[in-house]
């Protein structure tokens, strides 16, 4: 038997020869030379694009290059990207706060108009499509060394029964026992104190005492210098008080020190209308919150949790709910205390499960522990069996699909704050269950903090990116994707990504179902961490294998909304091989973090020229709002999403 090569594969032969041969005279440049090249054919075949996918730039405009902190689909089909002030010190002391719109159609971008730092909120997709983007950074933190003016938390009592008290900004308190005085930052209002009567006994309801009315607020000495920290805690008089509002109010603080001051957080909401492309005003939280999560409940309200308050304090439970139909926030009447952008998903049951995912901030003894919240009663229920249960910090979290099955995978993680703890482990765990419990699930090859992860419509999941060390510190990105299968419960390793991507970055799916990956803010830029590092402005796409088929089904001629219960036929010419139709809500990520994402099966029925799907009916399942319509045919490929709005 004859074998010929082609004129193509004799060239290439040819220049792999001569790479060799120059490789013996010019040591490992040539030979790294000749191994990029390699790599760059391997990759860019067809054969390899169809078994592992591929990584492209996208081609950003400088004008548009931010610094991508949240990213979140909208049902127009465009990705909003939000900097805000983008973790730069001088953008925000210049009031430089900056989003954009990508259309992946045209591949065109907007700046949009950004009213307040939204650098480090929280977001929910709403019902009516549009975005709630709540919170934010009212001042950055300042590092040891960096203080100037001592300061730190003042605790305002008001012992008078009758009436609540407002002290404005620029407010001094003036300490009992050391003299030294302090300047508030911002207004305070201090609650009337609550009168308690006995409940019980022969002396039921009669008076027996007040608590005082607290309000919160941050204070620092009027001028620098050691001299004016406060050693030791101390009751601090308002000199502009007279008469009894002087008597009845007066500040409590502990030491007031040059010692590091966190981030603070802002009480501004707004939602990104879609449509008109624009920021909204809507009422702010009742607190201040930097790094909370917001959870679309079953209702369609929006549970807030955690953050830092605008002391730099993580907010002592006081949970506030969001009405989008009046726009307005409540408490929910307990509290519940968490780490920051803790992940929380809602269950079919209509309560939550929380992961113990969450990135950031948080004592390493409080909130945790994963289990199942019940809101109606705020009752907690541990899930026990986690692995590396310490190492639970800048993990992800993803509700598998079908999200029927109710079943989740957390990805990695490591220790708390700064700590170079990373795991390689997986959990699973199946919520249904009348006792759940963790099991590990398929290793990850390294130790991986910062994992993004997305759900794919084949039903598979895309891991990718990462680093083994605290953000990336000491050049440890992770420059690998893979895709989880939970049929199987395995992984299987795709194609490299370009870019490292740890702190602040994240993916997202898009319509055509390719994976938007932007973000990454590395501490250093080498290995012997000396360099400071530079925020990540590329952007780049995922193709999966699937989209390097012959061919993909074709949803034409359906309906724009379907209730839950109803059904909906859509044309096909491609019905025959069509095997599963999924509805997928849009992303909204940041810090690893996206309880948006969900796969929901929808029940599938063959027509003489097309399909019938229908919605299911349990409405924690599926939450009203705009949906992604995929169908996959017999070789898993699927169509272009189809925008379904469940009312």
């Amino acid at each position: 038997m004859s074998f010929r090569l082609s004129r193509r594969a004799r060239r290439l032969s040819i220049t792999g020869a001569v790479v060799v041969a120059l490789a013996a005279f010019n040591g490992p440049w040539l030979y790294r030379f000749g191994t990029e090249q390699y790599h760059e054919y391997k990759i860019n075949r067809p054969e390899y694009k169809a078994e592992n996918g591929h990584w492209d730039f996208l081609n950003v405009p400088s004008q548009y290059k931010i610094n991508t902190i949240h990213q979140a689909l909208l049902h127009t089909g465009k990705v909003l990207m939000i900097a805000g002030s983008g973790n730069n010190q001088k953008n925000f002391d210049a009031g430089k706060f900056e989003s954009i719109l990508w259309d992946p159609k045209t591949n065109d971008y907007k700046l949009i108009p950004t009213p307040k730092d939204m650098f480090c909120s929280g977001h929910t997709q709403l019902a009516d499509g549009k975005l709630l983007v709540a919170g934010g950074t009212k001042r950055y933190e300042k590092l040891e060394g960096d203080v100037t003016k001592a300061g730190g938390l003042m605790v305002v009592h008001n012992e008078n029964p009758d009436k609540p008290i407002t002290l404005p900004a620029g407010t001094v308190f003036k300490g009992k026992k050391n003299g030294k005085t302090y300047v508030s930052k911002d207004p305070v209002l201090v609650e009337k104190a609550k009168k308690v009567f006995a409940t019980t006994g022969p002396n039921k309801g009669r008076f027996l005492r007040t608590e005082a009315g607290l309000g919160r607020i941050y204070v620092e000495a009027k001028e620098s210098g050691k001299q004016y920290e406060s050693g030791a805690q101390d009751n601090y008089a308002i000199p502009a008080l007279t008469g009894a509002d002087a008597r009845n109010t007066y500040g409590v603080a502990e030491k007031l020190a040059l010692d590091k001051k966190d981030f603070q957080g802002i009480r501004e909401a707004y939602e990104f209308d879609p449509v008109a492309e624009k920021y909204i005003t809507v009422d702010p939280m009742n607190e201040a919150r930097w790094y909370p999560s917001l959870t679309t409940l079953k209702d369609g309200k929006v549970l807030a949790t955690s953050g830092l308050d605008d002391i730099g304090q993580i907010v002592p439970g006081k949970d506030e709910i969001y009405d989008p139909k009046k726009k307005t926030w409540k408490y929910t009447g307990f509290e519940r205390r968490l780490p920051t952008y803790p992940s929380l998903f809602t269950l079919n049951s209509g309560k939550l499960f929380y992961s113990g995912s969450n990135a950031g901030y948080g004592p390493a003894d409080v909130g945790r522990d994963p289990g199942i919240w019940d809101l109606k009663d705020n009752s907690f229920k541990k899930i026990p069996g986690m692995s590396d249960p310490d190492q639970l910090e800048t993990s992800a979290t993803v509700m598998l699909p079908p999200a029927q099955e109710q079943k989740f995978l957390v990805i990695g993680g490591g220790g708390v704050g700064e700590s170079e703890k990373a795991t390689e482990k997986t959990r699973l765990v199946d919520t249904k269950l009348p006792n759940p419990v963790f099991k590990d699930g398929p290793s990850l090859d390294k130790g991986t903090r910062y994992p993004s992860a997305s759900l794919l419509p084949d039903d598979s999941v895309l891991v990718s990116g990462g680093s083994e060390d605290y953000r990336g510190r000491s050049d440890s990105n992770i420059l690998e994707a893979r895709k989880y299968d939970p049929k199987t419960n395995t992984f299987k390793r795709l194609a490299d990504p370009n870019v490292g991507r740890n702190y602040h970055s994240g993916t997202v799916l898009l319509p055509d179902g390719r994976v938007l990956s932007a973000g990454s803010d590395s501490l250093y830029a080498d290995k012997a961490n000396t360099r400071p590092g530079v925020f990540e402005q590329r952007i780049e796409i995922y193709t999966p294998p699937y989209l390097y088929r012959d061919s993909r089904p074709k949803l034409v001629d359906g309906p724009k909304k379907i209730a839950r219960g109803d059904s909906g036929t859509f044309k096909s010419q491609q019905a025959s091989s069509i095997r599963t139709a999924r509805l997928m809500r849009p992303s909204a990520v940041t810090h690893m973090t996206d309880m948006d994402q969900r796969s929901i099966a929808l029940d599938l029925k063959k027509t003489a020229d097309g399909i019938t799907v229908t919605v299911p009916e349990n409405q924690a399942l599926v939450p009203s709002g705009y949906y992604m319509l995929f169908v996959t045919d017999d070789q898993g490929t699927p169509s272009e999403a189809v925008w379904v709005e469940v009312p």
